[in-house]
């Protein structure tokens, strides 16, 4: 099952997400003994999974049927037992509704005022505002240079992932286009946790998971990751390969909106070709957004 996004989704995607990562582990992963015959599971057992936990199998296997919510006390054990990394184990809590994350979707999203001033004044690096599902609201003219050139995207169309997976610039642009893709829908799961009846993201994990079947079996493999800092090697058309660190800001005033920004050490060979991308930029005459609803 791709984790369809039903009104009971919160309790089957944590189900499935538990199931996942304890077929992932080995016994002797967790310190068990190693098995002395064939197993007729992937991964760890049910009832081993209970056992480090010090639950009742009884109790952990209703959590994986769905057929209860769990303690914010037991989920932190569970995510101990099954070796979740601090973004796993914020899903998990979202899941369980243990955390104070809205789960309901707001109405219209627009770009935050401040961030728009702030993309006006960026000319030496692209930046681009996103918000829920990874929706494109603003960018500045650098980043339409860099990526691509958001204003000949219908509206209904510009969004981070779905360009990702269908516009085939998007795969020829990253120097490693999959692991790219791969945390990007690792982050769309993560959100899926906090919006799971948002009609416009069961929308577009059905559209992008019939259209690619990458994306539909990473988002299977139930993996999650925030948005951190790190770097992008792209091979851009115009100033060929360029490395370039990245990083999100978010607003505070709409959690769910943030600034993408790509830069470079000044004085470093990719901060010289941002500096030629900018100059080629003003002479395509580049539209840049001063926003967008979703």
């Amino acid at each position: 099952m791709l984790g369809s996004m039903t009104r009971n989704v919160p309790l089957n995607e944590l189900g499935e997400f538990l199931k996942k990562r304890r077929s992932q582990l080995s016994p002797l992963t967790v310190g068990l003994p190693s098995p002395s015959g064939p197993r007729r599971v992937e991964g760890l057992r049910r009832e081993e999974v209970a056992q480090l936990a010090s639950i009742s199998t009884d109790y952990y296997t209703r959590l994986e049927q769905g057929r209860m919510q769990a303690s914010a006390a037991v989920l932190d054990i569970l995510a101990r037992v099954l070796h979740l990394d601090d973004d796993e184990r914020g899903y998990l809590l979202q899941l369980a509704g243990k955390t104070t994350v809205r789960t309901r979707r707001r109405g219209v999203q627009m770009v935050q005022p401040q961030l728009q001033r702030v993309l006006e004044d960026l000319a030496s690096v692209p930046a681009m505002v996103q918000g829920r599902r990874g929706d494109i609201l603003a960018w500045n003219a650098l980043a339409a240079a860099l990526v691509t050139d958001f204003s000949g995207v219908p509206e209904k169309h510009r969004n981070y992932p779905r360009l990702l997976f269908t516009l085939p610039a998007m795969r020829d642009l990253y120097a490693d286009w999959e692991t790219a893709a791969h945390v990007t829908v690792a982050q769309l799961r993560m959100e899926a946790a906090k919006y799971p009846e948002d009609p416009r993201l069961i929308a577009l994990v059905g559209e992008l998971s019939m259209r690619d079947q990458q994306f539909a079996r990473w988002w299977g493999d139930h993996r999650v990751a925030a948005r951190t800092v790190g770097t992008k090697t792209m091979i851009h058309p115009v100033v060929g390969e360029v490395t370039l660190d990245c990083d999100t800001l978010t607003a505070n005033a709409d959690p769910d909106q943030y600034m993408t920004v790509w830069t470079a050490a000044p004085g470093s060979p990719a901060h010289d070709q941002l500096r030629i991308l900018a100059s080629w930029a003003a002479d395509q005459n580049l539209p840049a957004s001063s926003g967008w609803e979703a």
